[in-house]
């Protein structure tokens, strides 16, 4: 089985079986698909099923997309979606497509968990972790040869490809014909041994700023990098992406925190909500912006990273104030 990161459209991919989950609501890709399955039906088909948590469907796609098939894998409600549900939840769709669709050859996916405030990296490993079990254990379709994580943006691509190179240099067909305890051997290095199944212990940061494309680079090369190399996992919210008790959420991200790093930029009243709620919890915040003239009145007597709307500047401070503390 070899498994590939490819920038393209996941309604437009060509493999025979798209593989979605359903966490109880439509978000993302799973509601563009099914957006589009239901509305060609124009009363001849009835409505894509949409199954419980613990549930799947497989789903005709008719056509209408790239893949053949859909699999949709209902999972819990987003806000408990976490590292350990993705592991379990690449693990299960191989499994359920090797009882639905045991002829498929290659299944296409998207990654999940990073789009709504998860850590990429850490989410990335757990989904690989959970697909790598079912491989070595024989719990997928017998015909497959390849799975592809489908993913429109191309920045993200590259950092996939990159992780999935340092954690698979020689991809998974050069363990096909050794030995299961080598294949095992594999899945046990520091990466994926404790991917999903050992997230809740790791520490982790909860990064404060605008979920907005003009600050992704800003966070993935700026912060991110800064607070993996420190050793933690690195989280923020896209409070736009859920549905129910947004606040809850973020207070027990925040609550879980080793520590708040803020970026106050623009002057977001979310981000300063976060930096509020932070400080009357005690944690120990690092406040970063772009400009001094972007903090408001109430922040400006504190101790704030400037970085001149330099990534590499906001990465070298960022970095030297983590080792500080």
């Amino acid at each position: 089985m070899e498994i590939s990161i490819v920038q393209a459209d996941a309604l437009a991919f060509r493999a025979d079986v798209l593989i979605l989950k359903y966490a109880q609501a439509l978000y993302g890709v799973d509601a563009q698909v099914v957006r589009r399955l239901d509305a060609s039906g124009k009363g001849v088909f009835a409505p894509v099923p949409l199954p419980p948590e613990g549930s799947v469907n497989l789903v005709d796609a008719r056509g209408l997309l790239g893949a053949k098939d859909v699999l949709i894998i209902g999972v819990e409600p987003l806000a408990r979606f976490e590292y350990a549900e993705i592991r379990q939840f690449a693990r299960r769709s191989l499994e359920a497509l090797a009882e639905k669709v045991p002829e498929a050859a290659h299944v296409a996916m998207t990654l999940h968990g990073a789009g709504f405030g998860l850590d990429e990296t850490e989410a990335f490993r757990s989904q690989l972790a959970g697909m790598i079990e079912a491989w070595q254990e024989g719990r997928c379709p017998p015909a497959l040869q390849r799975v592809s994580i489908v993913e429109h943006n191309e920045r993200r691509v590259e950092r996939l490809r990159s992780q999935l190179d340092e954690i698979l240099p020689k991809g998974l067909e050069a363990l096909s014909n050794s030995s299961k305890a080598r294949s095992t051997a594999a899945l046990q290095t520091d990466a994926l041994r404790t991917a999903g199944a050992g997230s809740r212990g790791k520490a982790h940061v909860f990064v404060a700023m605008p979920f907005a494309k003009e600050f992704d680079d800003r966070f993935h090369y700026g912060i991110h990098k800064a607070i993996q190399a420190a050793g933690y996992l690195c989280e923020r919210a896209d409070m736009s992406s859920f549905t129910g008790d947004v606040l809850a959420w973020v207070k027990e991200r925040i609550d879980s925190a080793a520590l708040v790093v803020a970026d106050l930029s623009g002057g977001n009243p979310n981000v300063y909500l976060e930096v509020g709620y932070a400080w009357g919890k005690g944690l120990p915040t690092v406040l970063v912006a772009s400009e001094q003239k972007d903090l408001l009145f109430d922040v400006r007597g504190q101790r704030c990273l400037i970085y001149d709307n330099s990534i590499r500047v906001l990465e070298e401070h960022l970095t030297r104030e983590l080792q500080t503390l």
